[in-house]
């Protein structure tokens, strides 16, 4: 599994960390299983012939080189680590894997003698860390956008060809997370969260709600957004760009604008077509939670494709719920919706068809006509429609489980988990709030569809809260 570390532009001090002990003593052996050199020495076991400030300024050298602009962080650098259940692989092995590695990610592409630098470093028994300098030695910059998807590529035909576990598919369905620059600039203006992210959550409830692309840009609009369409030769609308008002770059010269494909995945305008549903009569919130618990049986019997299109609607509905959603709730239910965002896109899946589709985009509809009497004012119906949204997402969870998505079932279980949480402050009462019994539990058993293959998930229960069973780790620094 390939991952990409922060790019820096300390050569030196990354290979004194790659190469010392580690923060807690866990490196061990650190050597040099492969490099551009072929001949180049390892400064932990020759250290007479090289050292590591050596070492550092003989990848620096090409960037020192460089008589155009030099980059701000010229330091690439991967860790790429094979399964627990793996076995261990030998200093040949990951020397291979390393070369394809530099390869696919248009480092050091096979042959090219003109290639960036960058050397291979193993400290563990199940891991290499590569280091490369982003210049070329004939003085041009590398290519190398894209370079993560194509090493996951790679890397799948090594855990064919050695019978290594494999790993996750890049199925581009995870949330395209805000870069550091981002983050920088929103705690600057004082913001709790940067424009992507409110862009992100206010085109994904005009997209749940939306009927065609008129309603859905007039949306964004109504929204206070700025919106830039683009136009084909025909003069149609085949794509748009939004901006945050007060987002501005170069000085404040102009607008930072994102398309609907650089903020999510399923937020181009062609996957956003595929969601539109006629309008529908005004229901109540009664009516919703009547239709999710409905839409939620028939995603529990949903076979492989039509799951995916039932798991879409019930993403555009919980960001339609967390809009609607009183006070009291309302950042619960908005953490739930933005923990469920990925498990909203099946791998692979293009059709967004679906039996329980109609059902949740019919709930969608109806808390946007809601009075907001119904929505806020009782705790009743707030909490029949929490449970209803438990329910319908612990249906997603075991229907991503029995396809074998780990990602979207961890992503599914957090929402749910959250979701209880929601209905535990109703439950429960808050100060101005009125506290109500809790209602009685429904299950529902999620029935193995015969495309799938087996699968026994565990039954389904909308009874908030469930006590949490421990903390939740976070992701591993590779070492």
């Amino acid at each position: 599994m390939p991952k990409k570390g922060e790019q820096g532009a300390d050569t030196a001090g990354l290979l004194a960390y790659l190469f010392g002990p580690g923060d807690r003593d866990e490196h061990t052996d650190p050597h040099i299983v492969a490099a551009w050199d072929p001949d180049l020495p390892c400064p932990a076991r020759t250290p007479d012939r090289m050292t590591l400030s050596g070492l550092a300024l003989l990848l620096d050298a090409p960037v020192d080189a460089l008589r155009g602009p030099r980059p701000a962080e010229h330091v690439w650098h991967v860790s790429i680590r094979n399964a627990p259940t793996d076995r261990t692989l030998t200093d040949t092995e990951w020397a291979t894997v390393a070369a394809e590695m530099v390869h696919a990610a248009g480092v050091a592409p096979h042959g090219d003698e003109h290639g960036c630098r960058w050397v291979a470093v193993r400290h563990a028994p199940d891991h290499i860390h590569i280091v490369a300098t982003l210049a070329r030695q004939d003085g041009r910059h590398p290519r190398i956008r894209g370079d993560i998807p194509r090493m996951h590529t790679a890397a799948r035909t090594f855990e064919t060809a050695w019978g290594l576990e494999p790993m996750s598919p890049l199925d581009e369905t995870a949330r395209r997370a805000p870069a550091t620059g981002e983050k920088e600039k929103a705690a600057r203006r004082g913001l709790e969260e940067t424009a992507r992210a409110t862009l992100q959550r206010t085109v994904r409830e005009a997209a749940a709600l939306a009927t065609n692309d008129t309603d859905f840009l007039n949306r964004l609009r109504d929204a206070g957004l700025r919106v830039r369409e683009h136009h084909d030769e025909n003069g149609t609308v085949d794509g748009y760009a939004v901006a945050l008002p007060g987002d501005r770059a170069d000085h404040g010269s102009r607008p930072v604008w994102f398309s609907g494909r650089t903020l999510a995945y399923d937020l181009s305008l062609p996957r956003i077509r595929e969601r539109y549903e006629p309008a529908l009569t005004p229901a109540d919130i009664t009516r919703a939670h009547t239709r999710i618990r409905e839409a939620a049986a028939l995603l529990a019997r949903a076979g492989r494709t039509q799951g995916a299109g039932d798991v879409a609607a019930l993403g555009d509905l919980l960001a339609v719920a967390a809009a609607v959603s009183p006070a009291a709730v309302r950042e619960k239910v908005r953490a739930a919706a933005a923990a469920f965002e990925q498990a909203s896109r099946a791998p692979g899946a293009r059709t967004l068809d679906g039996t329980a589709r109609t059902g949740f985009k019919a709930a969608a509809r109806a808390l946007e006509r809601a009075p907001r009497t119904a929505r806020g004012g009782g705790a009743p119906a707030v909490l029949a429609l929490l449970i209803a949204l438990v329910e319908a997402i612990e249906a997603a969870t075991a229907w991503h489980r029995a396809q074998h998505h780990r990602a979207q079932t961890t992503a599914a279980a957090q929402a749910a988990v959250l979701l209880r949480e929601a209905a535990s402050l109703t439950t429960t009462g808050t100060p101005g709030h009125t506290t109500v019994s809790r209602t009685a539990p429904r299950t529902v058993r999620v029935t193995p569809a015969p495309e799938r293959g087996p699968a026994t998930p565990p039954p389904v229960t909308g009874v908030p809260p469930r006590p949490p069973t421990g903390p939740h780790p976070g992701p591993g620094r590779s070492r």
